[in-house]
């Protein structure tokens, strides 16, 4: 066996600037280190280095003229100032960049290849001009890209269906219950797990979807399991199956035997529709949804074990299903929740007010102030509106008798920091455990 060139991982600087970059046994190192290779350079910043390597070869040979990259919550998708773009080794097949990110940093990306006649970023001296051309622009490249192929951990779909590689800084909050999805991607559910589908015709709200109801063990006493709502069920069941990492924090005692119903959306109209603040989607859970789960998979009616969780549209409907019915949804998962809906532009907000940040106003002129939920907030600190939203919601649902722990992680819109969010969540909200040390903000009211 050769002896590998790099036996003490030198720096990407040093790397590059070897005689040897671009060879067999020099891409054998970077596979073998993983990228992107992250240096730390203090306690709070590190260097990412990410690579890739061109099938055609070199510049001499190869048609590609870019390799975009878009990284969650650090690529913006609405400025006008071109992307980033890997740079090749001139000579050789390599392209890599180099960036600095905060060392608790957890997100998703992708690369985009492209050969010419590549469509390039579009320019135009008005703002608002140029931030529409780069949306569309975006929206294009979308279909171009790919995971990364020399990340060591598995890929996932993301929600504008192309594959994704995750970004675990290593200081980002732990998700040790999602490991073995990250090195051996998802698991079906084994026993004494079991998963059921269940096809709910609502005519209250007069549609047809896919729910799954899945259980994590055989309790001596099903009908009093908690309950979980997970929303975007359909993103939880195939995109990021919850199933392992559900049955693992089971398994080690840190969640309790429970019952999880995983709703789908049917389609974006309808998740726009049903997600934000609609009382309909609301009551005809409770009148057509529960109790036919209930006859699949018993568990508890009590409020106080019943947790309903969601993200983004998600995160706002959850906080509004507890305060207008906290008798029956007592533990609210709000992950990113979306507060600004229904005027997410500032300027339109101020035109019109009372058409401005619904659930915002409601909590501000007293919903919710005599009720007791327990309510588990989260926001990544890179999504600008949203986490400034859910500021304003941890600060008024502060005057309230609610019980709130509001948790700013340094992620973007991102799923891959949601999925540990809502495993500690659901700990909290039923166990009350402790948070997993490293939390960049926590704030904690019980009043």
């Amino acid at each position: 066996m050769m002896k590998s060139q790099f036996p003490e991982k030198p720096t990407a600087q040093a790397m590059l600037a070897s005689s040897q970059a671009g060879s067999a046994e020099w891409w054998k190192d970077i596979k073998a280190q993983g990228s992107p290779l992250i240096e730390r350079l203090n306690d709070d910043v590190c260097n990412v280095t990410f690579f890739w390597r061109d099938p055609q070869g070199s510049e001499a040979t190869s048609d590609f003229q870019r390799v975009w990259i878009n990284i969650n919550g650090i690529t913006d998708h609405h400025q006008s100032l071109p992307p980033q773009s890997l740079q090749r080794l001139a000579g050789t097949d390599v392209w890599s960049l180099s960036i600095t990110l905060r060392s608790g940093w957890r997100g998703s990306y992708s690369l985009i290849p492209r050969t010419r006649p590549g469509r390039e970023f579009p320019q135009d001296p008005d703002a608002y001009t140029a931030m529409l051309a780069a949306r569309e622009w975006w929206k294009d490249m979308f279909a171009h890209a790919i995971y990364d192929p020399l990340n060591p951990n598995q890929p996932w779909p993301g929600a504008k269906s192309h594959a994704l590689s995750p970004l675990h800084m290593p200081d980002a909050l732990p998700q040790p219950a999602w490991r073995e999805f990250d090195l051996h991607g998802a698991a079906l559910p084994q026993k004494p797990a079991k998963l059921q589908t269940y096809q709910w015709n609502s005519a209250r709200l007069g549609n047809r979807r896919k729910v799954w109801i899945y259980t994590t063990g055989e309790s001596q006493d099903p009908a009093s399991r908690p309950l979980a709502l997970l929303l975007d069920g359909q993103f939880w069941a195939q995109q990021m199956p919850v199933w392992q990492p559900l049955m693992q924090l089971t398994q080690e005692g840190t969640l309790p035997q429970a019952v999880y119903v995983l709703i789908d959306v049917i389609d974006t109209q309808t998740r726009s529709r049903e997600l934000t603040c609609n009382a309909d989607f609301w009551l005809a859970v409770q009148e057509e949804l529960l109790p036919a789960v209930a006859t699949l998979a018993p568990h508890s009616s009590d409020a106080n074990k019943t947790v309903v969780a969601g993200q983004s549209f998600g995160g706002l409907s959850a906080l509004y299903a507890g305060l207008h019915w906290p008798q029956r949804f007592g533990l609210v998962l709000s992950q990113s929740g979306s507060f600004w809906w229904p005027r997410r532009n500032k300027s339109q907000q101020d035109e019109n007010p009372d058409e401005a940040d619904l659930l915002l106003r409601a909590v501000s002129n007293g919903l919710g102030a005599a009720s007791h939920l327990k309510i588990f907030m989260e926001a990544g600190s890179n999504e600008r509106l949203i986490y400034q939203v859910n500021n304003q919601m941890d600060e008024l649902l502060s005057g309230t008798k609610n019980s709130v722990r509001y948790r700013v992680v340094d992620a973007g819109h991102d799923a891959l920091s949601w999925r540990g969010g809502l495993a500690d969540g659901l700990q909290y909200l039923w166990n009350e455990e402790p948070w997993s040390t490293g939390d960049s903000t926590v704030t904690q009211r019980d009043n």
